[in-house]
Formats: C-alpha cells, structure tokens, sequence
C-alpha cells in the first residue's frame, strides 16, 4: 500500500472531522464533541491553534495525528499529541507509526525535549507499541478535566 503523511490543509478538515467522530463512536463519546468543521479551519489554520499530519492513501485520509505546543515548567517547549486516530478499516497497515513518527520528527525539528499524551488505560495494542519506541507510561500521573460546566461554576465564584 502506498501512502503520504503530509501536513494537513484546510480542505481536509472534513475529513478529520470524520475520524474524530469515528474515534469517539468507538469510545462511544459521540455526543461528547461538539468541535466543527469550521473551528478545525479557524484553530488550525487561521490561528495557528495546532499542527495536524493526515495519512493520504490515494488521494483518501485515512489518519491524522493533531498536535500542539506546550510548555513545561520542568522541561520548556513541549509537543503535546493531543490525537493519533487511524480509519478503523486501515489499523494494521503502519499508517499509526508512521504518522507517530511524523509526529516525533515534527518535535525532534522544533527542539522540544518532550513530546506528551494520553492513552486510555484499555487500549494495550497502543500501550505497547509506544513502550517499545521507548516511551514512558506515567502511571503515576492523573489526567484531570473541568468542563464547561465546572469552569462557568468556579469561574463566577467570589
């Protein structure tokens, strides 16, 4: 099979829209994103929000790996993955490393000495092929939310 991990372009929001979708349908989280289309294009592309890679298999996007900086109080600029989704239908096929690789270059260029994200706890296949590139998984460590409804709560408070 042949492929291109190239960088995203406007015109391939729609699509990315649809493997978040599918994504969350799998997690079955769809009624949980409200992102669009046209805040894909303005974040990313008019604000310059994120970074976003795509998996083209011929002429189709198959993938994305969508990725912003942060920055560490301990280590600096940081890349953080916020999302490595692959088609369902094309799992197995090397388009998730080789979008992850996309990604530790795409870190490796911009000199950042971490690249961080988070992986669910019941997805072992990824687990494990991010162990055996040599990434750390921080048991230790708590991811913590607040939604919308916690920040308009605590954001009005006196």
């Amino acid at each position: 099979m042949e492929y291109t991990i190239r960088e995203a372009r406007r015109e391939d929001m729609s699509h990315v829209l649809e493997l978040i979708k599918e994504l969350a349908a799998h997690e079955n989280h769809l009624d949980d994103v409200e992102v669009t289309i046209e805040d894909l294009e303005e974040e990313g592309f008019d604000n310059g929000n994120f970074k976003c890679f795509v998996a083209d298999v011929s002429g189709k996007i198959e993938g994305m790996a969508l990725v912003y900086f942060r920055f560490s109080t301990w280590k600096g600029r940081t890349v953080h993955l916020e999302d490595l989704i692959v088609r369902e239908s094309m799992r197995g096929t090397g388009l998730g490393g080789a979008l992850y690789q996309e990604v530790v270059k795409y870190g490796h260029d911009h000199g950042v000495k971490r690249i961080e994200w988070v992986v669910s706890e019941g997805n072992r296949n990824a687990i494990e092929f991010y162990e055996n590139t040599g990434a750390e998984i921080k048991e230790s460590w708590k991811t913590v939310h607040m939604e919308e409804g916690g920040i308009q709560k605590n954001a009005t408070k006196k």
